[in-house]
């Protein structure tokens, strides 16, 4: 009886896994399909094509917005890196109740509606006189990605032993190298996902970009909305299509690359 109960709960747990799979990657694979699609409609299969993959690579517009979107998404990160990193030493080194405060100041924009942050900076750069353009993009995504940043390399730098620092420093190393020696190894997992988590939410971000682009440039994700009103062309079916494949192999290669045997 036992076996029979035990058997009806793994096939259910096995049966809600599935369906949340199926909700989750459904989209993703209609998206595939129609970027091969070689009819316009959504609702019939006109023949397999590649037109649509040949018209991505030849459309200006798209090619543009895409280098936009990742220059942005990594300069962006590689500063916010830097600021985070130096914030999360500073406020690591401080007393409990300073340090607490600043963590609750650092939360703040992580918790703040995207919108609230995107008006806030145009009315920031139009107070300052700064046009908007890809200058203001750049500005506002390292001002959202410093809070994640400092997150990430925070539990690491709590996990440092500073005997070791001050040891490489009573030895006769500068504060600079021994940070980097001593210090900086182990907060490197830190680093690296506030890193990957800045460009990810850099590359992805639609509603701060709105706000601080001005006009003439575009980034993927306001393309895409200022062609909805249009029609989605299928060229951008097959951008998407791309997009998520390289992310995928990147996290299989991450996941199943062998580990080097210390």
């Amino acid at each position: 009886m036992s076996k029979k109960i035990d058997f009806i709960k793994r096939f259910f747990q096995d049966f809600y896994l599935v369906i949340i799979l199926i909700f989750l990657y459904a989209p993703i694979a209609t998206m595939t399909v129609l970027s091969f699609n070689n009819s316009k409609s959504r609702t019939q299969w006109g023949g397999f094509t590649l037109k649509w993959y040949t018209q991505m690579f030849s459309s200006d517009t798209i090619m543009t917005a895409l280098y936009n979107t990742l220059l942005i998404a990594f300069l962006s990160s590689l500063i916010a890196v830097i600021i985070g990193t130096a914030a999360a030493i500073a406020i690591n080194g401080m007393k409990r109740v300073p340090r607490t405060i600043f963590m609750g100041i650092t939360n703040i924009p992580m918790l703040n509606a995207d919108i609230v942050t995107g008006i806030s900076l145009m009315l920031a750069f139009i107070a300052f006189g700064i046009s908007l353009g890809f200058k203001t993009i750049l500005i506002a995504h390292i001002t959202f990605n410093i809070p994640y940043v400092i997150l990430s390399v925070m539990p690491k730098l709590k996990q440092t032993d500073k005997s070791t620092y001050e040891a490489a420093l009573d030895l006769g190393a500068t504060p600079v190298y021994a940070f980097f020696k001593v210090i900086f190894p182990d907060i490197l997992p830190g680093v690296l996902s506030g890193f990957l988590m800045s460009f990810t939410m850099s590359l992805d971000d639609f509603i701060i970009t709105h706000f601080t682009r001005g006009a003439g440039i575009n980034t993927l994700s306001t393309l895409i909305y200022s062609e909805v009103r249009r029609g989605i062309k299928p060229s951008m079916y097959a951008l998407s299509t791309i997009i998520f494949f390289t992310v995928l192999v990147l996290l299989l290669i991450t996941n199943f690359a062998p580990k080097k045997k210390i």
